[in-house]
């Protein structure tokens, strides 16, 4: 069984983990290398009833700890990529909200400058008609630092609090607008880095369960078959011998070694075929995995399914999508190749909520890129591995929120996301 997929479909150990009840604690204990049987001593407890029946007990409870610690492993991993999850779009919301209000107040905070500058010309023009010293219009012509300044000048203006009070109105109205705006973007800004921080926590939180269920899996993979062998050996009557036993261990262990060799080669193999029988797909530049000048490569050969930004609810089976798209769906088919859209190190790579299966690479400079919905099964990379541009690391498809195989597709700016189609078409790439 492949790795990433066993780990993915936590399903061994479950009756162990209902008969504690739900608690974790005594599943999660460290591995039980240090009390496996060896041959000998199987062969010294067949030939004894009492050390025999001994050995079996003991066999039994083994198999039955590995399958309890690699569910509750499991369970954890599980547990801890959904509040990554929750954590992560909890973040990127409160980024957006920050971005958002701090544009806003830009906007109020220029049209607080026009109203000004309006109101001063306004005041200009009356003192002009009414022959006022014509130093005012010197005083006008000059520059102001900004809003304030302006409106400082002509709150001192009699006439023209009395015969345009509307222009002035507006110019303080866009001020207060403004300065209450930047107070508002300022809070959101401390509270996005404030859940940031969580998410950043989280995310090595679920990545270390991940590995620690993953590190189960393979010990319960590299002793179980022996164990079970040993099992069959003592309680087998016929005059099998022990060395026939330990013969088929050899045997299957070298046929699962090649049948996941064969599985990964095929998946990869599989991955390459349907991205070169859609190369170009969706109008991208090059097609997937392939690398323009700018050193980005379109990190899928599928069509765009979905967009960046606010969209209507769809339901599936399963659930219900809401609210704001963080990234840029891509559909290129199940098991289609996933790529690396520039050269990096990959920071994240298992389960994350909704994601599915997801990756996540750090460019250098604040920027990132994210990866959704892999298929189990469908990761080829690990955490810490740096990975070229157009380097082939995952396979897609339907795990998470997913309503049909497809890349979700992020890009992030200074850990917040940016709209994908935007920020590719600067590097002359069209997704």
């Amino acid at each position: 069984m492949n790795r990433r997929t066993a780990l993915g479909l936590g399903i061994l150990g479950v009756a162990a983990l209902g008969a504690a009840g739900g608690t974790l604690g005594p599943l999660v204990a460290p591995a039980f290398a240090a009390d496996y049987p060896s041959w000998d001593d199987v062969v010294a407890a067949k030939n004894n009833e009492a050390a025999k029946a001994a050995e079996i007990t003991k066999i039994q409870q083994l198999i039955a700890g590995l399958e309890a610690d690699v569910a509750a492993k499991q369970q954890v991993a599980q547990q801890l990529a959904d509040e990554f999850y929750v954590a992560q779009q909890a973040y990127f919301d409160a980024a957006l909200r920050a971005d958002q209000l701090q544009q806003q107040a830009d906007e109020q905070a220029a049209a607080a400058i026009d109203a000004a500058n309006k109101a001063g010309r306004v005041a200009a023009q009356l003192y002009r008609n009414g022959g006022d010293d014509t130093s005012l219009e010197l005083f006008f012509a000059g520059s102001a630092a900004g809003a304030d300044d302006l409106l400082a000048r002509l709150g001192t203006m009699d006439k023209l609090v009395q015969r345009n009070q509307d222009v002035y109105a507006q110019a303080v109205t866009a001020r207060d607008s403004a300065q209450s705006l930047s107070d508002q973007a300022a809070v959101q800004r401390a509270e996005r880095d404030r859940l940031q921080k969580i998410a950043e926590e989280k995310m090595v939180a679920a990545q270390k369960a991940a590995d620690e269920a993953q590190a189960a899996l393979d010990a319960q993979n590299a002793k179980r078959g022996e164990l079970e062998a040993q099992l069959a050996a003592l309680q087998d009557a016929t005059a099998k011998t022990i060395a026939d036993y330990q013969e088929g261990e050899r045997i299957r262990k070298e046929a699962e070694a090649a049948a996941a060799a064969a599985a990964a080669a095929a998946a990869r193999a599989e991955a390459e075929r349907l991205a070169q029988q859609n190369q170009g797909g969706g109008g991208g530049s090059g097609g997937g995995g392939s690398v323009v000048g700018s050193g980005w490569a379109r990190p899928s050969s599928g069509w765009r399914s979905s967009g960046y930004g606010p969209r209507t609810v769809q339901c599936g089976n399963s659930y219900c999508s809401s609210g704001f798209h963080y990234g840029v769906d891509l559909a290129a088919g199940c098991g289609a190749g996933i790529y690396a859209a520039s050269a990096g190190r990959v920071v994240y790579a298992g389960p994350n909520g909704g994601y599915g299966n997801y990756i996540k690479i750090d460019h250098g400079g604040g920027i990132g890129t994210g990866y959704g919905h892999i298929r189990n099964g469908g990761i080829f990379v690990g955490v810490g591995q740096w990975v070229g541009a157009g380097q082939l690391i995952a396979s897609e498809g339907n795990t998470g929120n997913s309503f049909g195989c497809h890349l979700h597709f992020e890009t992030y700016v200074n850990g917040g996301t940016t709209n994908p189609i935007n920020f590719m078409a600067a590097r002359g790439i069209s997704v």
